[in-house]
């Protein structure tokens, strides 16, 4: 048998990249080896998701570092039976680069209230907290009780701002199924969040 045919030690042939699924899994273990596969794999599309979200370069390449950084730290969190390696990554790009924006937005909402001189506060900023986060909490639990399969093309769609060609792409699936596990998602998600007709 020739060096072509020996068997990688993630269990493929050498030549044939290893799933994201199966990396995550390695990265899990420690394995450095492949979490810089990891990083080759994903590195990219991590850092265009984020860069349409934050759309500074250099604040998108720390919030990208960020990113890698926790898939590194937080790989034995992935669970494969909830969604494809790359939307657990994805999901967290996102994440990360809203609240950098959420971040840069609140720092110039405070530099502004400051400048007004203003010495009481005009409304309850622990209770809007509060309520920011128990309203993504409800939206986590809601894309929670839709199907894997379901939660992926919604995240990519709204979260990452995928069109529905690009998602059909990324899930490698028809584009009239993915329309049709979005538009079932989304009617799930409406109904579980109460939101009226």
């Amino acid at each position: 048998m020739g060096p072509e045919r020996e068997i990688h030690r993630w269990g493929v042939h050498r030549g044939e990249p290893p799933g994201l699924e199966e990396l995550l899994g390695a990265v899990a273990r420690g394995d450095r080896s492949a979490f810089e596969r990891v990083y080759e794999l994903i590195a990219p599309r991590v850092f265009g998701l984020v860069l349409r979200v934050v759309r500074d370069r250099a604040q998108s390449e720390e919030v990208a570092q960020d990113v890698l950084v926790e898939v590194w730290r937080s790989a034995a969190r992935y669970d494969p039976g909830r969604g494809s390696g790359s939307a657990w990554v994805m999901t967290i790009a996102h994440r990360r680069a809203v609240d950098r924006v959420r971040s840069a937005q609140t720092g110039g909402d405070r530099e502004a209230r400051a400048a007004r001189l203003q010495v009481h506060r005009p409304f309850d900023e622990v209770a809007e907290s509060v309520e920011g986060r128990l309203e993504r909490e409800r939206v986590r639990r809601c894309l929670d009780g839709l199907t894997p399969l379901q939660r992926e093309s919604v995240t990519f769609a709204y979260y990452g701002g995928y069109s529905y060609r690009e998602v059909a792409e990324l899930v490698q699936a028809p584009l009239a199924t993915v329309k049709t596990r979005m538009r079932d998602g989304l009617i799930r998600l409406r109904d579980c969040l109460g939101v009226q007709r």
